[in-house]
C-alpha cells in the first residue's frame, strides 16, 4: 500500500510540473500564434528571452512568481537560444530552475522576418514581454526589475486592452 501512494502521488506531482524535455518548439511565428489563438481563454504574459542575455535570466523568477499567484493569467517563455544550445544549455537550465510555467523555444532564427509580426515597433532586443487578451496586446522591450514592477505592468496592460 505504500508503494502505491508513492507511485499515485509521483504521477499526480509529475502531471503538474514542467520538464525540460517537454519543451514547446516553434518552427515559425506562424506556429507561435496559432499557439497563441488556441490558448486565448485567458490573457497571456508572453516573454522573450534566452540563456545567454542576463537580464532575462533574472527576470524569469518574477514571470514564475506571476504564473504562480495569478491564476487569471497564462505565463508563456519563448527562448530565443541559438539552436546548437539547446540540448547543452536551455533543456539543463529549465530541468535545473524547475519552471512550472510553459516554457517554448523559436526555432527560427530569420527575426527580421517575425519580429515586427509581434510590434512593429520591436528592435529584436530581449528581454521582452507581450500581454495578450484576445486579440489586443501591449509589447514592451524592457528588463522588469522586480516582480511587482512586472504585476503592474501585466495588471495596467490588461486594464487598457480590455
Amino acid at each position: 500500500m505504500r508503494y502505491f501512494r508513492l507511485i499515485a502521488f509521483s504521477v499526480f506531482f509529475l502531471s503538474f510540473s514542467v520538464k525540460a524535455q517537454d519543451l514547446i518548439t516553434f518552427q515559425n511565428f506562424d506556429e507561435l500564434n496559432a499557439y497563441i489563438q488556441n490558448n486565448s481563454d485567458k490573457p497571456l504574459v508572453v516573454n522573450f528571452w534566452a540563456t545567454w542575455c542576463a537580464p532575462c535570466v533574472k527576470e524569469l523568477p518574477y514571470f514564475q512568481k506571476l504564473h504562480q499567484e495569478n491564476p487569471n493569467i497564462k505565463v508563456v517563455t519563448v527562448s530565443l537560444d541559438f539552436d546548437k544550445q539547446v540540448e547543452s544549455k536551455l533543456k539543463p537550465f529549465l530541468k535545473k530552475k524547475n519552471y512550472s510555467f510553459v516554457t517554448t523555444y523559436m526555432a527560427d532564427k530569420k527575426f527580421n522576418n517575425w519580429i515586427s509580426k509581434v510590434d512593429e515597433n520591436w528592435s529584436g532586443s530581449i528581454p521582452a514581454t507581450w500581454v495578450i487578451n484576445g486579440n489586443k496586446g501591449i509589447f514592451v522591450e524592457q528588463e522588469f526589475v522586480s516582480f511587482e514592477e512586472l504585476n503592474q505592468f501585466v495588471n495596467e496592460s490588461l486594464t487598457k486592452i480590455n
